[in-house]
């Protein structure tokens, strides 16, 4: 934080397979613009799904949101490719990162919304997530001129628990720090164009979580018809983003054996409790105060108190 504007300041690079923080280095802010943040597999693509219906009132068959909505850091494809879409989009862009605050360059005009979820929630998902990908990704990163640390690889283990510890052990393994990314959102979640989302309150109550998104983007809800409102929240249902999972699915689903249908999976929370045993439960939630400290630990597994 830059003590003397009060803003988030960037203070170092973070580069890694897959991850590149300079691409936003040099990027033009628009004073509209919507950066989703997430750790992964916290509900960015339901969040962008919500973001979306706002930005084109509901008239979202068929656009290719995932598409639309640019992971800006990604390495894929290269800058010189990505950022001339970004700039040629007439719409009000919705981008999305999956960067800590102080890797990440901000803007006091943006919104950002940053969505989080359970870490052990976190983890099923990504197994299924990584457990899918195919030649597609790992062909394309590894071609790339230059690498940055070690190239990820296919799931060592099919078993949960032993996959749930080694991402507990080695912070967010194989894939990039955990941590550091909720307790970095957590430090600026009372800046004014910040919104925090818990994943487990879209799950409860996902029309009030739809409504405060769009009140935090500048629309008025209130004045919407019950027509366009029950659009709207017919489009961010499971049941709907699963039906219509290409259009939400970064890239139609290219990079995961069985498509977007796989990518858009259970949106369930949970899971983890008939696998894990005490210690594992106990580990994760001691790790958890250690890193996070106990009111963004309670925030983080419950949604309460953000």
């Amino acid at each position: 934080m830059d003590m003397i504007t009060g803003w988030p300041r960037k203070t170092r690079e973070f580069q890694i397979f897959c991850i590149d923080s300079t691409f936003w280095n040099d990027f033009k802010f628009r004073g509209d613009d919507i950066i989703i943040a997430t750790w992964a597999k916290s509900g960015t693509t339901w969040v962008q799904q919500i973001v979306a219906q706002f930005l084109f009132d509901g008239e979202t068959d068929g656009l290719p949101i995932g598409d639309m909505s640019q992971w800006v850091d990604f390495r894929l494809p290269a800058l010189d490719v990505k950022m001339p879409i970004i700039e040629a989009q007439q719409h009000r862009r919705f981008l999305k990162t999956h960067l800590p605050v102080d890797a990440l360059v901000f803007s006091p005009d943006a919104k950002y919304i940053y969505i989080a979820r359970d870490g052990r929630d976190c983890v099923w998902s990504m197994y299924n997530h990584h457990v899918n990908l195919n030649n597609v990704l790992y062909d394309g990163l590894n071609s790339l001129p230059v690498q940055f640390g070690p190239m990820i690889e296919p799931p060592r283990t099919n078993d949960l628990r032993e996959y749930f510890n080694d991402w507990l052990r080695d912070d967010g393994f194989p894939f990039w720090p955990f941590w550091e990314n909720i307790r970095s959102w957590w430090e600026i979640r009372h800046l004014p164009n910040v919104h925090f989302v818990h994943y487990q309150n879209l799950k409860n109550d996902m029309e009030r979580e739809i409504e405060a998104i769009g009140e935090f983007l500048g629309h008025d809800v209130g004045a919407m018809t019950k027509g366009k409102w029950d659009e709207i929240v017919l489009h961010c249902t499971f049941d709907y983003m699963k039906n219509n999972a290409t259009a939400s699915t970064p890239m139609g689903g290219a990079l995961w054996d069985g498509g977007a249908q796989v990518f858009v999976n259970k949106g369930t929370n949970k899971r983890w409790t008939d696998t894990l045993t005490a210690a594992d439960i106990e580990a994760y939630e001691t790790r958890a105060l250690e890193e996070l400290g106990p009111e963004c630990a309670y925030w983080l597994a419950t949604g309460i108190g953000a």
